[in-house]
């Protein structure tokens, strides 16, 4: 997929995919920097690799610098409500926590939160409820208006019409667990998103660049989880003593 078309990158516009997971996670192969690469040549400007409760992933990507293309640090962290997701982080958030508490802390570090596949219910969504849902209006950026990996089209319109309701930006993300469905959906948006007050600003300007996934990248998923059950890395259980490494996206001597 090719965000330009070809063309080359569109003056004052970015392409960004804020939801995607590397080899950190415990349901992804992909190795960052090959995601980084994969992305950059698919014409994402800013990627934003959330794995699950860790960011150890996201930080070895960044410190990489690849040129051309903007990585940002994030994290999709379980709470008791269901998945969000936070970038522009510094440390860790862990999971098992109410999910705010794991907003409050996120913006403690100046970081951004956003809803992840509200209504997909193979997934840890926070929609299952729609009281938990509900709790969350005003304390979120934006809403995944369309994700990839959400297999009834059903609940992409149910998110989307959820972000109107709220008056919160709607964005497409890729949620890509491999190299090879990384950027196939993302969202256009004007400015520099390169800070979250660039970011929050250039929300405003976001529309959708919709893509979907295909069955053969979501059929490697249980493999992945498999394998790396075998390695030992296995999810980050709620009340787990923390690793270093994991929690600042430093490895632990």
């Amino acid at each position: 997929m090719d965000l330009h078309g070809g063309r080359g990158a569109e003056p004052g516009a970015a392409f960004v995919d804020l939801h995607c997971h590397t080899s950190a996670s415990f349901d992804s192969l992909a190795d960052p920097l090959a995601v980084v690469r994969a992305a950059r040549s698919r014409g994402i400007t800013h990627l934003a690799i959330t794995d699950h409760d860790r960011i150890d992933g996201a930080v070895r990507a960044r410190d990489a610098a690849l040129p051309g293309i903007t990585v940002i640090v994030g994290e999709e962290v379980r709470t008791t409500e269901g998945d969000l997701v936070c970038i522009f982080l510094e440390e860790a958030i862990p999971p098992g926590l109410p999910a705010a508490e794991v907003i409050a802390r996120a913006r403690a570090q100046g970081a951004l939160v956003g809803i992840p596949h509200p209504f997909d219910h193979w997934r840890g969504s926070v929609g299952k409820a729609e009281e938990r849902i509900a709790a969350l209006a005003g304390l979120v950026d934006w809403v995944e208006a369309h994700n990839a990996r959400v297999v009834l089209r059903e609940a992409n319109e149910r998110a989307a019409e959820l972000a109107r309701r709220w008056g919160v930006p709607g964005i497409a993300v890729s949620d890509a667990h491999t190299a090879l469905e990384v950027g196939v959906a993302a969202t256009r948006l004007v400015g520099d998103p390169s800070t979250p007050g660039g970011l929050l600003a250039a929300l405003a300007t976001a529309s959708v660049v919709p893509g979907r996934a295909s069955l053969y990248v979501r059929a490697v998923t249980p493999l992945a989880k498999l394998v790396q059950r075998v390695r030992g890395n296995g999810r980050v259980r709620p009340g787990a003593r923390p690793d270093p490494g994991v929690a600042s996206g430093r490895r632990a001597p």
